[in-house]
């Protein structure tokens, strides 16, 4: 029975991923700022860290087969000040460096023996599409805006564990579809007073991808031994903003629904910066991870929101 180590565990992909990788008879460790009210089991366990004073419980690091680098502050949780943006990279880099030095640390009675280590990074990486007829591959440089920065200093935060002997993979993952919070929950909350709320002119590609699928990709990260570098962590078949809100409404209310526009001025309003990640096209290829072998259970929006508004 292998452990694997999460950080940011606790968050919407990691309370997945931790219950997943469990089903499947993994030990999981979760590090957490506290332990005070963590719940342990079998197979469950807390751990603590502090990314602000870099400071890790060994032990944890010498108990892992496998990292899973989740940690970082929620990019549409707040609106983009200059000091939020900054605690969106930092959350990410400093956590990295933190990783980084444990595994660095492997003398004496902590000698680790990670494997590999799978990092969390963001289709935000490619910026809006140029031609949504060519989606963007891993090959395709980060954008010059703050998210393509951000992801790009993510990556480059966690790549020194190459280095150190540990293979790398690194998820780009898009919008996840989950019943759970995220995305979907926005989603949900006009649709139940029957108005299907398109955002701006709705013709903008969402690369999503069910929170099922994306466990099973982590996991597939982990014990596929020839994966390594970035993939895209996305379905099949992108959409656009029209079509996953229609068929949100249309599983979830049948014809009892009202389509509405909701104009781009208006969430500039609302959302300040954060809007143009919502108003943005990002088509995204999955053709790498699929030629991995990789199967995928919700090809379709219509088969993933039938799913998740079924539960």
């Amino acid at each position: 029975m292998e452990t694997v180590l999460i950080t940011g565990g606790t968050g919407l992909v990691g309370n997945a991923l931790s219950a997943a990788l469990q089903a499947k008879g993994y030990r999981v460790i979760i590090l957490s700022r506290s332990l005070t009210g963590k719940p342990a089991g079998e197979r469950l366990r807390y751990a603590l860290w502090d990314v602000k004073k870099q400071e890790i419980d060994m032990t944890a690091v010498q108990a892992a087969d496998h990292i899973v680098h989740l940690a970082g502050a929620g990019v549409v949780a707040q609106k983009w000040t200059e000091a939020y943006k900054k605690e969106i990279v930092e959350s990410r880099t400093e956590s990295s460096r933190l990783i980084v030095s444990a595994l660095k640390d492997d003398s004496g009675s902590f000698k680790n023996r990670v494997r590999t280590v799978v990092s969390a990074s963001a289709i935000g990486w490619y910026g809006a599409d140029k031609d949504p007829a060519i989606p963007f591959t891993e090959t395709d440089a980060a954008a010059a805006g703050f998210l393509g920065q951000t992801c790009k200093h993510w990556e480059q935060s966690i790549e020194p564990v190459t280095g150190l002997g540990k293979r790398l993979v690194i998820l780009r993952t898009g919008i996840v579809l989950s019943n759970d919070g995220g995305a979907l929950a926005e989603f949900k909350k006009p649709v139940r007073f029957g108005a299907a709320a398109i955002l701006g002119n709705g013709k903008q590609v969402v690369s999503w991808i069910h929170i099922d699928d994306l466990c099973s990709m982590f996991i597939a990260a982990i014990e596929n031994e020839k994966m390594q570098g970035a993939y895209n962590a996305v379905a099949p078949e992108p959409v656009s903003n029209k079509q996953l809100t229609l068929t949100l409404a249309k599983t979830m209310k049948g014809n009892l629904f009202i389509p509405i526009h909701v104009p781009a001025f208006v969430l500039k309003l609302i959302m300040g910066q954060r809007s143009m990640e919502v108003l943005k096209s990002t088509t995204v290829s999955c053709k790498k991870i699929m030629d991995t072998g990789f199967l995928f259970v919700y090809r379709t929006i219509e088969q993933a929101l039938e799913n998740l508004v079924k539960k």
